[in-house]
């Protein structure tokens, strides 16, 4: 085991590895599900038990990748001063759009036709970590004390709508997900800036818990604390169903739905009750994670060392994947070319699998992936000489 890897920090690895292969299954969803490509799983008048709850559990990915960055950037910032940590974060926010715009977009659209992009989440860890690389230098306490602000009252926000068509447009990109019509280009705003941006620093300063001279049980006391506080404030304040979110519960014709009602949570932008059920429950696991053992947390620990390198390696083969079942299913390979987002491609309506095939396709692309992830992380490992690695 090089030097490398004994600084980090399993437990952190351990959660990104495991929302990375989460993460998997949503895109493998968008891709082979038959139901994908004719309503949203979480519209409650259509779906069920099954696949609400497999759109569900994804939900947890967003936010712990950009609450995980900003984790990160702490411990680059251990061996940094902050002007060269600032640089660092600019470099790679700035990397992270210009690959979204790239070799991201090409990998889910499989094509580079900039009539239309879309701005997903490679999109804002890259603008969150700019907007970071401004953040560190503000005092501790007001950046903290901004940041909660900001997401416990953002969803204030969400009946805000400029008539002003270039404000409305400007607002979009700050807080709204919608399309924005440029002219010469159309872009779908799936990640606008508030919250991600004040995401990002708290999980900045969540890693001074990570410090040498915080011992294993304070640490796993505060973790504790605090994932519990977080989720109970979830369940509070969705109880009262007054403010948090811009959909409320309500009881519907069974209890499974009415439970699905309950967690059926805004992602786009991030509400606070979706941060809060999400968050929550994942400080919580980095608490009990720390002891964790075995094959399979090796395995997940492997896949979080590389998660850039699983990110675009696993789009490229979902889809190539998916041009094989289409022309075997009687679909052309220009249907898999997609305009804006799969599942808004009209010529899929009818195309897919149900839902144990998704599941089925989801192992197998995991396992396929597993060994080039292995060899990737032993690649970076041994040769930390080689910088561009880093961006990977």
């Amino acid at each position: 085991m090089t030097s490398d890897r004994k600084k980090r920090i399993r437990s952190i690895d351990l959660l990104r590895g495991l929302v990375m292969v989460i993460m998997a299954l949503d895109h493998v969803r968008d891709y082979f599900h038959y139901d994908a490509y004719f309503f949203d799983p979480t519209d409650l008048t259509k779906t069920n038990g099954a696949l609400f709850w497999t759109r569900f559990v994804t939900h947890f990915c967003a936010p712990v990748f950009v609450f995980l960055a900003g984790t990160s950037a702490f411990f680059v910032g251990q061996r940094r001063d902050k002007k060269s940590l600032s640089g660092w974060l600019f470099k790679r926010g700035l990397w992270l759009v210009i690959a979204e715009f790239t070799i991201i977009k090409l990998a889910w659209m499989f094509k580079l036709d900039y009539s239309g992009v879309v701005l997903q989440v490679i999109w804002v860890l890259g603008i969150s970590m700019i907007f970071l690389a401004a953040f560190i230098h503000l005092p501790k306490k007001f950046m903290i004390a901004l940041s909660v602000i900001v997401i416990l009252g953002h969803n204030f926000l969400d009946a805000f709508a400029p008539a002003n068509p270039l404000a409305s447009g400007l607002w979009t990109f700050i807080h709204v997900f919608n399309l924005v019509d440029l002219g010469f280009m159309q872009v779908f705003v799936g990640y606008p800036l508030i919250p991600w941006i004040f995401v990002m620093p708290l999980g900045y300063y969540f890693g001074a818990w990570y410090r040498p001279t915080v011992s294993a049980a304070d640490r796993f006391k505060k973790l504790w604390q605090l994932g519990l506080g977080i989720t109970a404030l979830f369940f509070v304040l969705r109880f009262l169903n007054l403010y948090g979110d811009p959909y409320f519960w309500s009881p519907q014709e069974s209890m499974g739905f009415t439970i699905m009602s309950f967690f059926n949570v805004t992602k786009y932008p991030p509400s606070l009750m979706y941060l809060l059920i999400t968050l929550g429950p994942s400080i919580l696991f980095l608490a009990f994670a720390e002891k964790w053992q075995g094959a399979l947390m090796d395995k997940l620990v492997t896949i979080g060392r590389v998660p850039m390198f699983f990110y675009i390696v696993h789009l490229y083969v979902i889809h190539a994947v998916a041009v094989v079942a289409a022309i075997a299913t009687g679909f052309d390979f220009s249907d898999m070319i997609i305009d804006l987002w799969i599942t808004l491609q009209p010529e899929l309506q009818g195309y897919g699998f149900g839902l144990w095939t998704v599941y089925l396709l989801w192992v197998l692309i995991v396992l396929a992936l597993y060994p080039l992830c292995s060899w990737y992380d032993t690649y970076k490992s041994s040769h930390r000489e080689k910088w561009w690695l880093s961006y990977l």
